[in-house]
């Protein structure tokens, strides 16, 4: 059974640091790519970053760069966002995707998953 396991989120002041985890398990494709995506209510759900399980390439959406690294261990199927200096603005609740048709480069990120994790909160206060 494929599946995504977030953690990490909490309410944190602005300028604070959060890291986000996301646990894999069940996926039995050779290589995938793992996003992070937010959502705040009434909006759509939006690609944060992404990362390629083979290689590591990457993408940032505009509003992570600089702010945000995305890592991944894969001897830990466990994939992270490190998120700094966050501001209100980032306040939504984040959710890790797989799309193993997909590949992240710095040019192209993922707008769509095949698989969701449950999602996790994240508040930030000004």
């Amino acid at each position: 059974e494929v599946q995504l396991v977030e953690s990490g989120g909490g309410l944190v002041q602005a300028g604070e640091s959060l890291r986000l985890s996301c646990a894999a398990s069940g996926f039995t494709f050779d290589d995938y790519a793992i996003g992070w995506f937010r959502q705040v209510p009434g909006k759509e759900r939006e690609e944060v970053s992404c990362i390629m399980r083979s290689d590591g390439s990457t993408h940032y959406a505009d509003s992570a760069k600089g702010r945000f690294t995305i890592s991944r261990d894969n001897a830990k199927n466990t994939v992270y966002l490190q998120m700094d200096r966050l501001k209100p603005e980032d306040t939504a609740v984040y959710y890790c995707g797989v799309d193993h048709g997909a590949y992240c480069t710095g040019d192209y990120g993922l707008s769509f998953a095949e698989y969701w994790g449950q999602g996790t909160q994240v508040t930030v206060s000004s």
